[in-house]
């Protein structure tokens, strides 16, 4: 079968595109590596912008946001237990896997772990799975007593299966509910505004739970320590070809992409260029070094009015899913109060930075469970996420 006009142009385009790549790389020394994919995906637009296959390789961010805005549309009045699901897939979770699922009984909701989606290179015993798992519970429970399916969380003894178990109730507005679609991980500089002594006491009390402590950072010099913490965790992640490999599976480099898996670290969620994932794989593998990566989460620190730290008192399945509750409810009430938050776990995942952390915080002897830093900043595309038929067990 002979190849078409297009496909041929496009394969020109692609040649002459990775052409492109190699003059920026070896022009590019000293330059930000977000100024070096903006050049180069200019560049593309103007090479191969008028062709059909690019447009259907990258897709439209006004479809994208056509598409979060469904996801993430306000509850309904008489909602189903769909709409409750959808609801609690919007937590947050490790590397946006969404690694959960649900089984829906008569008056039960269970959450399951996926462990389909396990990323055993950051997360070698699925510690961050289960705190993911406990942040889906909380919105769930919010989500379910606001709209009259009030009831209690339990977790088993194994901490394998959360249940929500409920009855038929007067509904009760709940102040979080509203957040719970707003709310998303701003990975971009914040605009340095410090938060008042109130609204930093209503995020500790938003976050009180059995098992669980909470640390909160707002002096510069504290926060300095950690941001080295976290830049030298980062260092060692990047010199780590798993690692790297693995990230890399889970990005989505447009909207086209982010769309049909409905998963993943989207490009645009962290305002990096959207590309086409040909290019998208080759940039990663050409630009993203460990060097302009430190240099960007020191920044990003830097502007940052505090860093909150979650840790639990027992390393077990139940107390993790416990310190996912209370990062969720942390995270709502920050979004309820016009505030950003992005996770910032390298010193976590990096387990001989550990002790270091937790001694800097007063905490010697326990293990940091969740790291985020907080601050006034801008409004990014939302992340995708999978419709609820794909997460029912």
């Amino acid at each position: 079968m002979r190849a078409s006009t297009s496909a041929i142009g496009l394969l020109t385009e692609v040649n002459r595109l990775r052409a492109i790549l190699r003059r920026i790389a070896m022009k590019g020394v000293g330059m930000r590596r977000r100024d070096i994919l903006i050049g180069a995906g200019g560049a593309l637009v103007l090479a191969g912008g008028a062709t059909a296959g690019w447009r259907s390789a990258v897709g439209a961010m006004g479809g994208f946001d056509s598409y979060a805005g469904g996801l993430r549309a306000p509850m309904p009045a008489g909602p189903n237990i769909a709409d409750l699901i959808r609801y609690a897939t919007l937590a947050a979770n490790g590397h946006n896997t969404q690694p959960w699922r649900f089984r829906v009984g008569e008056s039960t909701i269970d959450i399951l772990p996926d462990l389909s989606r396990a990323t055993p290179v950051v997360d070698p015993d699925n510690h961050h799975l289960f705190v993911s798992l406990g942040c889906a519970a909380e919105n769930l429970l919010i989500a379910a007593t606001a709209t009259g399916r009030a009831g209690q969380l339990e977790t088993n003894a194994g901490g394998e299966r959360i249940r929500y178990s409920f009855s038929r109730a007067e509904a009760h507005l709940h102040p979080l509910l509203a957040a719970i679609p707003r709310r998303q991980s701003t990975r971009a500089e914040y605009d340095g505004r410090s938060v008042s002594a109130a609204d930093i006491e209503a995020l500790r009390q938003s976050a009180e739970t059995p098992g669980v402590r909470l640390v909160l950072l707002t002096d510069r010099a504290r926060i300095n320590q950690v941001r080295d913490l976290i830049v030298a965790g980062n260092d060692a992640q990047m010199a780590d070809a798993a690692f790297m490999a693995e990230l890399k599976r889970w990005l989505r480099f447009n909207p086209r992409s982010a769309m049909a898996s409905g998963d993943g670290l989207f490009s645009a969620a962290s305002g990096n260029p959207v590309l086409p994932e040909f290019l998208g794989g080759l940039a990663f593998d050409t630009f993203f070094a460990a060097g302009a990566e430190n240099d960007k989460y020191a920044r990003q620190i830097d502007s940052s009015a505090g860093i909150a730290i979650f840790l639990a008192e027992h390393e077990d399945k139940a107390h993790w899913i416990a310190v996912g509750r209370a990062c969720q409810r942390f995270a709502l009430a920050a979004t309820a109060s016009g505030l950003k938050h992005a996770f910032v776990n390298q010193p976590v995942e990096v387990a001989r930075l550990r002790p270091e952390l937790a001694a800097l915080i007063g905490e010697r002897g326990m293990r940091p469970d969740i790291i985020m830093r907080f601050g006034y900043g801008p409004t990014l595309p939302f992340s995708p996420r999978r419709p609820v038929n794909a997460v029912l067990a």
